[in-house]
């Protein structure tokens, strides 16, 4: 199955959840696409819920659904809770951290900047979004990407950093510097309803 490349404001929409991050997307109109969407009532089941609950977190984090099975069954090796386990390693993905540090607006922008060779972890330049970040490598733009008008702006509008990254904005560089705690990372996620799902 290929990544999702459709209209995300009504994915957002649908889910009811800001995709993009922004929140914009539900600012105006905080209900479902479609002539019923305001007035949409049913109730859902709890299989509905548990796909509901996948879907958002997979199109959060952009990924298409046998990354995210590798990514959970990888969750499951580890030692911990498994949800929170599973949530850390999206949150790791290089795009992700690209995103956090305010280098890009969306998640989409960071896996953009990421592909096409912007982007270096350690000094050496990865271009492949899913890159998994290890907890002190260090996060920068090549050179020639320093002056890039969208991270100049993206940088302009950021206002918030996470506790787990650091970032110098001089050197325009920022380090992965612990594992991220499960009251930092989404709270309109519910990962329990996740395992669940492919417990089934």
């Amino acid at each position: 199955m290929s990544r999702y490349t459709g209209p995300s404001w009504k994915l957002s929409r649908r889910l009811g959840v800001s995709l993009s991050g922004t929140g914009k997307e539900l600012a105006k109109r905080p209900y479902a696409p479609g002539q019923h969407g305001p007035n949409q009532r049913k109730k859902l089941s709890e299989y509905a819920l548990q796909l509901q609950e996948k879907q958002k977190l997979r199109h959060m984090y952009g990924v298409n659904e046998r990354q995210f099975v590798r990514i959970f069954n990888d969750a499951g090796k580890m030692s911990g809770i498994h949800g929170e386990n599973f949530m850390i390693l999206l949150e790791s993905r290089l795009d992700n951290l690209v995103y956090r540090l305010g280098l890009a607006r969306t998640r989409r922008a960071a896996r953009q900047l990421v592909n096409h060779g912007h982007v270096m972890v350690d000094g050496s330049r990865v271009d492949i979004p899913s890159y998994r970040v290890k907890p002190g490598q260090a996060i920068s733009l090549r050179e020639r990407s320093r002056n890039l008008t969208a991270v100049k702006e993206s940088l302009e509008v950021n206002d918030f950093t996470p506790a787990y990254v650091s970032f110098d904005e001089e050197k325009l560089e920022g380090t992965y510097t612990r594992l991220p705690e499960r009251s930092e990372l989404p709270a309109e996620i519910t990962e329990a309803l996740i395992v669940e799902w492919y417990s089934r």
